[in-house]
C-alpha cells in the first residue's frame, strides 16, 4: 500500500467535470480520479475548514459509524477496473476490522472529515499513476517550445485537451 495526499481538486472548464489528484507521500507521483461535483466540493469545504449549514452525506456516514461505536482506519484505494476506480473504507468495529466497498471520492471525503490515511495499492499507482513532465529549458529545445503537432506530442490529444480545458485560476484562487 502506497500513501498518498490530496494534493489538489480540479475543474474542467470544458465539461465541469473534477479531478481529484493524490500525490504519493514519498514521490512525485501523482494519481488523478475523476469524480463528482457534489464529492468535489464535499471534500473541498472540509479541506478549507468550511461548514456546511446541514449535514452533508460524508458528514452522516461519519456520525452513523462513531454512533455505532467503530472507527475509521484507513481509506483503500485496491483496484482500477476498465477505467473504474475501486476503494474500502477500513473500519475497527470492537477490536474486528471491517471492509466497506466505496467509490474512492465518497470514500476520500469520509477520510479527510475523519483525518485518516488514505493509501493506494501499487498495483494501481503502477497503472495509473503519473510523474509531473520536467520543463524543458529553451536551450533544450532548439529555442523554442515544442508545437502539439510535433511529431513529440502528436500522441497525446486527449491528455492535451484535458489540460487546456483545466481552470487552475480559480484553483489558485485568482
Amino acid at each position: 500500500m502506497i500513501e498518498v495526499t490530496i494534493d489538489s481538486i480540479r475543474v474542467s472548464l470544458l465539461s465541469q467535470n473534477r479531478i481529484v489528484v493524490l500525490k504519493e507521500e514519498h514521490s512525485e507521483r501523482f494519481l488523478p480520479i475523476w469524480i463528482g461535483p457534489f464529492e468535489a466540493d464535499a471534500i473541498t469545504l472540509q479541506l478549507q475548514g468550511m461548514e456546511a449549514p446541514r449535514p452533508l452525506t460524508h458528514d452522516l456516514l461519519k456520525a452513523v459509524i462513531e454512533t455505532l461505536g467503530a472507527e475509521v482506519l484507513h481509506i483503500f484505494i485496491n483496484s482500477l477496473e476498465r477505467n473504474t476506480y475501486f476503494a474500502r473504507i477500513v473500519l475497527d468495529m470492537n477490536g474486528e476490522t471491517m471492509e466497506i466497498d466505496s467509490r474512492p471520492s465518497d470514500a476520500i471525503a469520509l477520510a479527510v472529515r475523519v483525518s485518516v490515511p488514505i493509501y493506494v495499492a501499487e498495483e494501481v499507482m503502477e497503472q495509473a499513476g503519473m510523474m509531473p513532465e520536467e520543463e524543458m529549458t529553451l536551450a533544450e529545445e532548439g529555442g523554442r517550445r515544442p508545437e502539439y503537432g510535433d511529431a513529440s506530442t502528436e500522441d497525446l490529444g486527449a491528455f492535451k485537451d484535458f489540460v487546456e480545458g483545466l481552470d487552475l485560476d480559480s484553483l489558485l484562487g485568482n
